[in-house]
């Protein structure tokens, strides 16, 4: 786990451009004791090869495979550009970070990184950042980006016979998580639950909420509720916008007439709706085989050849979390920490699903840019 202090962040930086940017925090990981001198070229070949610009505002420059010798200890330097560097491409970096690691530690460094720094919405956090206990709370992910909500927020087939028994077990299964009070749960209960069609009912609450979450359930036997049909009731209980990408996964299952999949499914696939973007088509296997991994490289390797399609395309590390993303973000296809020997699951949905799959493949046969 990456550890930061105040000490390996600067505020209020400017830079020309990126070149200038990298050689700053090539700079201050010499002064920290992290790298020889001589660690900068690595960094700077490294961003010629590929940019190292993960989007959200956000770059990553490191050294090339053959510069790893220069570096003495594994760490971070990270410089914040309130106004923005030009990283190329058109595209502005407000955050980056200079990263030195041994071996293969840099990938646990990206997966921490990438997978905070990924949650929508962060790149205006981190531009209007003006602290360094702001930067690293966001960093290590002690500010919350996404709602609380795993299988064990859920419950299927309680025995309830009305909205009042379904929205008092939501709102206790959220407590019993330690994420809101007895006066959320009161509060939840005397606003009532609302009706958003198919047969699905939302319950809310903002009262002494602690860390915002959700949870889900279902009654054993489906009842009517003011002439309207009970199949399963959401609760929302929220100190901040942190489950907003959950209302519109949400948002579009109702849109599209699917709620009826959250009735049907089991704890983890209720978990999958309202969490990530699920789609249905073609489906693929491939083994990563590179020796380091899916590191900046490969990993904008492979998002530029799923890029070249207009299908849909996610992909879930099946040695993971399972979780899928898009396969077209550079940011989240390296928050899947993806080592040497992990099963990459694509799923591709338009037109052209079967070429890109296709596609895919061969690029990862052929090394992803790094040789077979």
């Amino acid at each position: 786990m990456l550890s930061l202090s105040k000490s390996d962040i600067q505020l209020k930086q400017s830079a020309a451009d990126k070149q200038q940017a990298i050689k700053a925090l090539a700079t201050g990981l010499e002064q920290q004791g992290l790298v020889d001198t001589g660690y900068v070229n690595g960094m700077l070949d490294r961003e010629a090869q590929n940019s190292t610009f993960l989007g959200n505002g956000i770059a990553i420059p490191h050294g090339t495979t053959d510069t790893r010798g220069l570096v003495k200890q594994t760490g971070v330097r990270v410089h914040h550009f309130p106004q923005g560097v030009d990283w190329g491409e058109g595209k502005t970096a407000y955050l980056a970070i200079g990263i030195a690691a041994k071996s293969d530690e840099h990938l646990g460094i990206l997966k921490q990184l990438t997978k905070v720094l990924s949650a929508d919405g962060v790149e205006e956090k981190l531009k209007h950042c003006d602290s360094a206990e702001g930067l690293i709370a966001i960093l290590n992910g002690d500010e919350q980006l996404e709602a609380e909500f795993d299988a064990g927020l859920v419950q299927l087939a309680f025995p309830a016979t009305d909205l009042i028994q379904l929205t008092a077990v939501a709102a206790g299964l959220i407590k019993n998580r330690q994420a809101a009070g007895n006066t959320s749960v009161a509060d939840a209960i005397a606003t009532g639950a609302n009706y958003l069609g198919q047969g699905l009912w939302l319950a809310k609450t903002d009262k002494e909420v602690t860390k915002t979450a959700l949870s889900f359930v279902t009654p054993a036997t489906e009842f009517d509720e003011q002439g309207r049909q009970v199949k399963g009731l959401l609760m929302v209980a929220a100190c901040n916008g942190a489950h907003l990408n959950n209302m519109n996964y949400l948002a579009q299952l109702l849109y599209k007439q699917q709620a009826d999949k959250l009735f049907t499914a089991d704890e983890e696939k209720v978990v999958s709706l309202l969490t990530q973007e699920v789609i249905e088509g073609n489906s693929d296997v491939f083994k990563i085989r590179n020796p380091h991994g899916l590191h900046a490289r490969p990993g904008a390797m492979l998002v530029s050849v799923a890029k070249k399609f207009e299908s849909n395309i996610l992909v879930a590390n099946l040695n993971g979390d399972g979780k899928a993303v898009n396969a077209k973000s550079l940011m989240k296809v390296i928050a899947l920490g993806v080592k040497q020997g992990h099963e990459l699951q694509f799923t591709a949905q338009g037109d052209d699903a079967e070429a890109a799959l296709a596609a895919i493949g061969q690029a990862i046969a052929d090394g992803l840019g790094e040789g077979k």
